[in-house]
């Protein structure tokens, strides 16, 4: 530990504006949110904590191994000079209470819409946190937690910051120059424009024609699934791969789970495009292809797991992006072309951290225009790949090198073309 306390990382890739890349402006927003919590524990001093939070915690405080690592790796984050905000387990626990009930607010300097993420960045990365987070009873009672956030931010008492104070307000000027508005469904003249909830404001749709559909009957003209900006492009993808390497392979075995390895086995050889959202983008799913719906089905999995070749320093759960497919809780659309040169294509679309709830609305059996919505990210998105059969594929319109400021494709606009 030595080392990592001398250098301790100041600033992190983080991809999508999900989290600010200065570590001072994280730091500064965990002991924040740490003062917060505190004061409202001490507020409602005897008042239990939400049931799923005290759940949590009688889970690693009665699990002896889960109880020891997440232990250690609080104390290893904060031996490498990390500020966390909490010192033991009891006191992250009071954190995690207070974020059952926490609205994100606009920032435009430091954002921070996963907040949860920022909590537990260091220690998920900190050598005695990787099996906590890949521990399967501990990511099931993490889903019970996010989705009891996910209720909050669903109701009416998450539109905190649906207003047009400044500077927290999302509909604040610089809110609305940022996310661009204009662009989506709303009406100023309504409270909070209209929308119902938080998780209404965070899935806005655009309004008519602002998306138009690339190459619309053309279907050698496959378009981007999500407003999202080019992370990786893979060929020869295989069955089976150490998914886990720092060069991230795409494992079809894993992407598409044990139970389907009759599809895993038809995409054998073929390519992998993947993308990452923006906490500002859009978060609905279109169609890539027109055709006809033939699988669709979510994947329970991990919510903080990242990949340890990554390292510290890379950034680690937003650059395990490719690791991410693989293991974190996902869903799985798979469309079968009008065009019979493309065939099927898979559609994997996959929640990180707190921005997991993945809700499907194109079941098995409809036919979709190609353009037209298939899915949401419930409270934002993170990350999605496109997967095609061998020889399917021309080329890509997105060419290397990939940058982190990469602009995001927009929804429905020209991603790849097929081969006649």
């Amino acid at each position: 530990m030595s080392e990592q306390k001398q250098t301790p990382v100041k600033a992190r890739r983080r991809l999508g504006g999900w989290m600010p890349s200065s570590e001072d402006a994280a730091k500064t927003f965990r002991l924040d949110l740490a003062r917060k919590a505190q004061q409202r524990a001490n507020r409602l001093q005897g008042a239990p904590r939400a049931s799923v939070v005290k759940d949590l915690s009688d889970l690693l405080l009665g699990d002896a191994v889960l109880r020891m690592n997440l232990t250690r790796a609080i104390g290893e984050a904060r031996e490498a000079g990390y500020e966390l905000g909490y010192t033991s387990i009891e006191e992250l626990m009071a954190i995690v209470d207070y974020l059952m009930t926490y609205a994100p607010p606009f920032d435009p300097s430091a954002p921070v819409a996963t907040p949860l993420n920022a909590v537990l960045e260091w220690p998920m990365c900190m050598p005695s946190g990787y099996a906590v987070f890949r521990d399967p009873a501990f990511n099931e009672q993490m889903r019970r937690v996010l989705d009891y956030w996910c209720g909050f931010l669903s109701g009416p008492h998450s539109r905190t910051h649906l207003n047009t104070h400044a500077p927290h307000g999302w509909f604040c000027e610089a809110a609305r120059r940022k996310i661009g508005m204009d662009q989506f469904v709303c009406d100023p003249a309504r409270p909070y424009w209209g929308f119902a909830s938080w998780n209404g404001f965070f899935t806005r749709e655009f309004r008519e024609g602002v998306r138009p559909v690339a190459g619309y009957g053309d279907h050698r003209i496959i378009v981007s699934a999500c407003e999202a900006s080019p992370f990786d492009v893979r060929e020869n993808v295989q069955l089976h791969d150490c998914f886990w390497l720092k060069n991230q392979p795409y494992s079809l075995r894993e992407i598409l789970t044990e139970s389907q390895q009759d599809l895993a086995h038809r995409f054998v050889g073929g390519s992998v495009y993947q993308g990452y959202l923006s906490a500002f983008n859009y978060h609905r799913w279109h169609a890539p292809v027109a055709g006809r719906i033939v699988a669709a089905y979510n994947v329970d999995g991990t919510y903080y797991s990242n990949l340890e070749a990554e390292g510290v320093d890379p950034g680690g759960l937003n650059h395990s992006q490719g690791y991410t497919t693989a293991v974190a809780a996902r869903a799985v659309i798979v469309i079968d072309c009008d065009e019979p040169a493309i065939g099927e294509v898979a559609c994997v679309f996959v929640g990180m951290a707190e921005v997991s709830s993945c809700r499907i609305v194109a079941l098995p059996g409809q036919h979709m225009e190609k353009g037209e919505q298939i899915g949401y990210f419930q409270y934002g998105g993170s990350t999605y790949c496109l997967i095609f059969r061998p020889g399917v594929i021309e080329q890509f319109e997105p060419k290397p090198p990939y940058h982190d400021e990469a602009p995001p494709i927009k929804v429905n606009a020209h991603l790849a073309t097929a081969r006649r």
